[in-house]
């Protein structure tokens, strides 16, 4: 059962990317920290900066910013760590984010069929209407249900290199 299924009041961290606010689950945040050292490397995934080492874990830097407000944050305040689901278990993912946090407790209104994917929900704090993210839409390597069931193509040389 999701988060969205057990309750229409929700408890969750709104964090700032540029001049707005979105939300986030409270039950997905793991924590939030400074902004440390960033390793990059060559990869094949646009939307991961590089990674950061937190905890004894190698962490995916997603700037979700671009897709989101339409383009990169230029300052980075914290990373807030998030969990998501990567089928049967957990992982880590650090979003970038330009402002404060704040834990908030806020009536939850489902979103519509009309919503874009990485609309969880929505809901309204200080005269402020606030998407709710969903993570899995907007951040690499998770699979969707969609997916699943599909059978997998043969992968084309072109699929297979960056």
């Amino acid at each position: 059962m999701s988060w969205l299924e057990q309750s229409d009041t929700l408890s969750c961290v709104l964090l700032r990317l540029g001049e707005r606010r979105f939300a986030l689950a409270a039950d997905q945040v793991a924590e939030l920290v400074a902004p440390s050292r960033i390793f990059r490397f060559a990869h094949c995934t646009p939307e991961i900066d590089g990674v950061i080492l937190r905890r004894g874990r190698v962490v995916p830097v997603c700037d979700v910013a671009e897709k989101l407000i339409g383009k990169k944050l230029i300052s980075r305040r914290f990373y807030l760590i998030a969990t998501r689901r990567q089928g049967a278990s957990f992982d880590y993912v650090a979003l970038p984010v330009s402002g404060d946090c704040e834990l908030i407790q806020a009536d939850l209104t489902p979103p519509s069929p009309s919503d874009s994917a990485h609309v969880g929900g929505w809901l309204s704090h200080g005269g402020e209407v606030i998407e709710v993210l969903n993570l899995a839409a907007i951040t690499p390597g998770m699979i969707s249900q969609e997916s699943e069931s599909e059978p997998l193509q043969e992968a084309t040389p072109e699929a297979q290199t960056c």
